[in-house]
């Protein structure tokens, strides 16, 4: 399936930029379905769980998962969206979603641009930091 790039509009918007790129909807589109969205955008950003409900109201069932290490090879699958953790060269939390061409990051520019009105999306072809969980479509 080919996803298209989504950038982030908040500044704790990535989750819901996944979200919109892997439904193929807007950002806007893809806010409706998070309670609270935009005020968690703004402020403070999504949990998994919070990513979850939103996929599952469009009629499939999501779950996500802590990455271990016998875990780690599920997170290359094309559409699943991961959560890494900050580091000292990325200062904060991010969502990224694969795809079969790489990882889609909807701010790429937030090292050398801080500023969320000049956030690119791109994809990128390695994680900007290690993965601490992973969201994924459950199949039956």
């Amino acid at each position: 399936m080919k996803y298209k790039l989504v950038k982030q509009k908040d500044d704790f918007g990535c989750g819901i930029a996944c979200v919109a790129s892997l439904l193929g909807i807007t950002y806007e589109s893809s806010l409706n379905l998070f309670k609270n969205g935009k005020c968690r955008a703004k402020a403070n950003g999504l949990y998994c769980r919070d990513i979850c409900d939103a996929l599952n109201k469009k009629g499939k069932k999501f779950i996500y998962r802590y990455v271990k290490n016998r875990l780690k090879c599920k997170i290359y699958k094309s559409g699943t969206i991961v959560f890494t953790k900050k580091s000292k060269k990325y200062p904060a939390d991010h969502y990224l979603l694969r795809t079969k061409d790489g990882w889609m990051d909807p701010w790429i520019n937030f090292i050398s641009n801080g500023n969320i009105g000049n956030a690119r999306a791109v994809i990128r072809k390695r994680l900007s930091n290690r993965a601490i969980y992973f969201i994924k479509e459950k199949l039956f």
